[in-house]
């Protein structure tokens, strides 16, 4: 094959691989380092946030609705015994999100109810029998993450959340409490060029966590790259092929960064709606999930382009039947969202939900949340103070200077100097959502 053709096939191998690569990164790098309050936890030992998220803590969109609860899961070892607490009513979700970032398994508010419960979480290939008591969720690989998002009303309810925090467990099914981790990742990578540790790291990593069968069947067309040898490391590859490598790593990421900016769905008021963006799951559902044909994207071209925007842009994010995205990164005129200017979003009718609704301000290109004065990272349904009109709209305050009058001041979401992008979170969204008979008004130019 052609240097040109074999670079053409690195670029779709980038673009089909980001998704493990990138979020087996970050799952090293919270057991081995933490994420802003979030500290290092050993695998299958869950780290809790003990406040809402702020711009230290430098994830591709966080969210700065709900405290966090994470565990990053090796079941190499075996199986694991998870116990969730009655949260009376409370909203919250456990996402189960495989190697792949395929979104697996819920459990939470919606999806099992808010009652105590036992869940045994069996790795690959596993057979056995299930606790008396326990609901089992099968795991597609062998490392998996579990993101827990527990709804906070703000400082004073953190200590309520944290008690729910303490009686969230993974034990050993053997019930050996202090149980380890297995294998984990597979160091791959280290000491080579950018493009070249990529690639070692998607064929480390392909071969350790399988996907599907029907996915490792569309693997096949990366053999000619050598992604599926499982013994030639690209650390030793010739000049030529490290050219090539190189050329399809630089192709790929523009490719994803020019999807990830436009082309997810037909914009609608300069919003993308990010409806069906994590439906690139066809193999794994067991708890909580939907396993019906609206919730899966048959294309498979375009549900591994879609599979990398959403880990570029929204790692771990959630289906939207269980929280629903918009991004929007244009004004209504069509120009690009700048801090130089000022803003508004007007809702004559507020987001349709059954459990609440806020819109975050990021900065670009990392997605990161913006300091600002107020310390207010975002704003919706829950925010105090917020000033309605006579006619009971609700208009939000975008700019980067703080507004002089105080109705303003209240309505007001702080961006940065510069380019921004805007997330909103509908969770728990009504049908009128999920259907697309409610629309997201547009981002007004006023200054």
């Amino acid at each position: 094959m052609a240097d040109e053709d074999l670079s053409a096939l690195a670029a779709a191998a980038y673009v089909y691989g980001f998704p493990l690569v990138f979020d087996l990164e970050q799952v090293q790098r919270f057991s081995e380092r933490g994420l802003g309050q979030l500290r290092a936890a050993p695998f299958n030992t869950f780290a809790h946030a003990a406040k809402l998220a702020t711009p230290q803590d430098t994830f591709v969109s966080v969210n700065n609705d709900t405290l966090y609860s994470i565990a990053q899961l090796d079941l190499s070892a075996g199986a694991q015994l998870l116990h969730v607490p009655d949260s009376d009513g409370r909203y919250y979700v456990l996402q189960f999100v495989d190697a792949w970032t395929n979104n697996f398994a819920y459990v939470g508010r919606r999806g099992t109810g808010t009652g105590e419960g036992t869940f045994l979480l069996t790795p690959p290939g596993w057979s056995g029998t299930v606790p008396a008591g326990a609901r089992r969720i099968a795991v597609p690989t062998g490392v998996a993450t579990i993101v827990g998002r527990w709804a906070c009303e703000g400082t004073a309810d953190v200590p309520a959340v944290r008690a729910l925090q303490q009686q969230l467990t993974l034990t050993d099914a053997n019930g050996d409490a202090d149980a380890g981790s297995g294998g984990g990742v597979p160091t791959a990578g280290e000491g080579l060029p950018e493009a070249v540790a990529f690639f070692e790291r998607l064929r480390v990593w392909m071969a350790a966590f399988p996907p599907s069968a029907p996915e490792q069947a569309l693997q096949r067309r990366f053999a000619p790259l050598g992604l599926l040898d499982e013994h030639a490391s690209f650390g030793h590859a010739s000049a030529s092929l490290t050219d090539v490598l190189a050329a399809g790593y630089a192709a790929g990421q523009k490719r994803l960064e020019e999807a990830s900016h436009g082309g997810l769905s037909e914009p609608v008021n300069g919003w993308s709606t990010l409806l069906h963006m994590f439906d690139y799951n066809a193999d794994w559902f067991e708890l909580g999930t939907l396993d019906t044909p609206e919730w899966k994207i048959a294309d498979r071209e375009r549900a591994h382009v879609l599979r990398a925007v959403a880990a570029r842009v929204g790692l771990w994010g959630n289906h939207a039947y269980e929280a629903f995205y918009a991004q929007v990164f244009d004004d209504a005129d069509g120009e690009r969202l700048d801090g130089g200017r000022r803003y508004e979003i007007r809702f004559e009718t507020l987001p349709p939900v059954d459990a609440f609704w806020s819109l975050t301000m990021y900065d670009t290109p990392d997605y990161y949340l913006v300091a600002n004065p107020l310390e207010r990272y975002s704003i919706g349904d829950r925010t105090r103070g917020l000033v309605r009109a006579a006619d009971g709209s609700l208009t939000l305050v975008l700019q980067h200077e703080q507004p002089d009058e105080p109705e303003r001041r209240a309505n007001w979401l702080p961006t940065p100097a510069g380019g921004f992008r805007p997330l909103m979170r509908l969770y728990q969204p009504r049908p009128e959502v999920l259907e697309g008979r409610y629309e997201l008004p547009p981002v007004v130019r006023v200054g």
